[in-house]
C-alpha cells in the first residue's frame, strides 16, 4: 500500500464512524447524510450551530507572507476568527423551516422574533441572534425526544440587510448531536450574489431521522426557499429590533 493510498483509507473510515482525533463527520456532495438512528444519536436535544469567518482581504488586505516559507498559503486567502462590527458590517442568520406530522408547518428564525419553543411544538428554539460573528455564533436547539412528531426539518442560512455576499464568509453548520461525533456542513461554494442557502434537512424517513447535506443557494430570501422545498407558507418583510 503507498502513502497516499493509506491518506485516502484513513479519510474513508473518518467518515463512516467518525474521526478519534476531531470527533467530526462532514457531510459533502459525494458523503451527503448520515443516520442519527443508526448513529443512536435521534434523543435528547440537538444543537445546531452556525459559525461563520470572514475574510481578511475584505477588512484589510491580506498580510504578505514568504512563499518560499508557506507555499501552500498561496492556495487558500487567509481568514480571521475575531472581528467587529467597526471593521466590516456582516450579519448571517441561522433559520429553520418545519414540519410536523400533524401538517404544522412555520418557521424559527430571528425575523420577526419567530423564536420556537423547545418543549413544546415545534419542538425547536433559536438561542438568540448573533449580529457580528462572534466565536459561539447562533444556535437552533431540537428536541428530539419529540421525533415522532417531527417530519422534516431545513436548517437555512441568509444574509440579513446591508451585508457582503456569502463569497466573503466562510461558514459553517455543525450538528451537535447527543451521543457519537458533530456533524458539519462547510458553505465553501462561491456565490457572490446569493441571499440565502439551504443547508441541511433532517427528515423523519418511516422513523429514521436521516440529516442530509442539501447547500443550494438561491438569490433570494426566505420565500425563495419555501418554493424550492414546497413548504407552502405566507411570507412578508420583516426586520429586527435595533441593537
Amino acid at each position: 500500500m503507498g502513502f497516499f493510498d493509506g491518506l485516502l483509507g484513513s479519510r474513508a473510515a473518518e467518515f463512516d464512524s467518525g474521526s478519534a482525533a476531531t470527533n467530526s463527520i462532514e457531510l459533502t456532495k459525494r458523503h451527503s447524510q448520515v443516520s442519527l438512528t443508526k448513529q443512536q444519536a435521534a434523543t435528547g436535544h440537538l444543537r445546531v450551530n452556525l459559525n461563520w469567518r470572514m475574510r481578511t482581504s475584505d477588512i484589510g488586505g491580506p498580510q504578505r507572507e514568504s512563499l518560499l516559507r508557506h507555499p501552500f498559503k498561496a492556495l487558500k486567502p487567509p481568514e480571521v476568527m475575531g472581528h467587529s462590527q467597526s471593521m466590516v458590517n456582516v450579519d448571517l442568520d441561522l433559520g429553520c423551516l418545519y414540519e410536523l406530522m400533524d401538517g404544522t408547518k412555520g418557521v424559527v428564525q430571528p425575523l420577526g422574533n419567530y423564536l420556537g419553543d423547545v418543549n413544546a411544538p415545534p419542538y425547536i428554539k433559536l438561542s438568540g441572534d448573533d449580529r457580528f460573528g462572534s466565536a459561539s455564533g447562533e444556535d437552533i436547539y431540537v428536541n428530539l425526544d419529540h421525533r415522532d412528531q417531527i417530519k422534516r426539518l431545513l436548517v437555512f442560512v441568509y444574509i440579513y440587510d446591508q451585508t457582503p455576499a456569502f463569497d466573503r464568509t466562510h461558514a459553517i453548520v455543525t450538528l451537535y448531536p447527543s451521543n457519537g461525533p458533530r456533524i458539519e456542513i462547510h458553505l465553501d461554494e462561491r456565490h457572490p450574489q446569493a441571499r440565502s442557502c439551504a443547508v441541511v434537512m433532517i427528515e423523519n424517513v418511516k422513523g429514521e431521522l436521516v440529516v442530509r447535506r442539501e447547500v443550494k443557494f438561491v438569490y433570494g430570501f426566505q420565500a425563495e426557499l419555501d418554493r424550492l422545498y414546497g413548504w407552502g407558507l405566507q411570507w412578508g418583510r420583516g426586520y429586527k429590533s435595533k441593537v
